[in-house]
């Protein structure tokens, strides 16, 4: 059995260790030691289901995934309905704690995106929220809404266009204190399946030639826009995104195969690309969105 160890802190940060261990395996059934997780973060949870269902892709079984029965990560993944999805993917050895509360801190639960009326519907849930969220947590402008609602639904459908595998999305405000000093909403997208290279491979590859690869696929389309889809205007829907969420001084990351492309603000330091990273398929997006100023709109 390949024993893979979560990290105590599991966040987009972090996401690379589990593709790390994960891309060490073989034939093996898997056992997702998560007994030592304390903190996790929307990025960490659709990040686990998504790579439990690499596993479970690859060996055909589900894996079994291992947590602290009680406690406030069990209390915390029961509220994002993490445990609704993870039924689906391992094998659970604890009771999920009853999920009998909300809070005004989530704006999106843990949510499988598997067709059109999916991504629908998750935009219909959180449109209400997403006003409170981004007007009194956040401090952006009543049009937000709509801004943020196509954000999310374009997210959303990158999954249904270019994945042809299942996806999950979550989003929730936290305080920043010690990395920024306010709040932010972050929002994390997640699929397994054929990544950007492959969505792209049959109308780009061949321009590119040798230099085709996971890192050109993103650059060509969160960079130059370019997309699956012949004619031009269809798929533009990243290009939006990374243009929106420049304009509130956001930062957007983009991992696929074994790269990762970002737009970075001056308050984010992580690099624009990575290259040779631990393989793991499909796309795992991922939003920050940091508070205005108060009165600044």
């Amino acid at each position: 059995m390949q024993i893979i160890p979560v990290p105590g802190n599991l966040e987009i940060s972090t996401f690379d260790q589990l593709a790390n261990e994960l891309a060490k395996g073989g034939e093996e059934k898997v056992l997702f030691d998560a007994r030592h997780l304390r903190w996790v973060d929307p990025g960490g949870i659709v990040g686990l289901l998504a790579a439990g269902a690499a596993a479970r892709e690859r060996q055909g079984t589900p894996p079994r995934l291992q947590l602290v029965e009680a406690g406030d990560v069990a209390t915390y993944l029961a509220r994002m309905n993490f445990f609704e999805a993870a039924e689906s993917i391992f094998e659970l050895d604890i009771q999920p704690p009853r999920r009998s509360w909300n809070s005004s801190d989530v704006l999106l639960e843990v949510t499988p995106i598997t067709t059109n009326t999916d991504v629908h519907a998750v935009v219909d849930r959180v449109q209400q929220q997403a006003g409170t969220i981004l007007s009194r947590t956040l401090n952006y402008p009543a049009s937000a809404v709509v801004q943020f609602s196509v954000i999310l639904s374009e997210v959303c459908q990158n999954i249904i266009e270019h994945a042809e595998a299942p996806g999950w999305v979550a989003a929730q405000t936290y305080n920043w204190a010690k990395r920024l000093g306010k709040q932010v909403l972050t929002i994390s997208v997640m699929d397994v399946g054929k990544g950007f290279k492959g969505s792209l491979a049959d109308t780009h590859a061949a321009r590119f030639g040798d230099r085709w690869g996971d890192a050109t696929a993103l650059e060509a389309a969160f960079i130059h826009g370019l997309t699956r889809f012949p004619d031009s205007g269809r798929g533009q829907g990243i290009q939006q995104i990374r243009k929106q969420v420049r304009r509130w001084d956001g930062t957007i990351s983009i991992r696929s195969g074994t790269a990762r492309i970002a737009d970075v603000p001056d308050w984010d330091e992580a690099p624009p690309l990575e290259e040779h990273l631990p393989p793991f398929p499909g796309a795992q997006i991922h939003i920050v969105l940091p508070a205005r100023e108060a009165g600044n709109g």
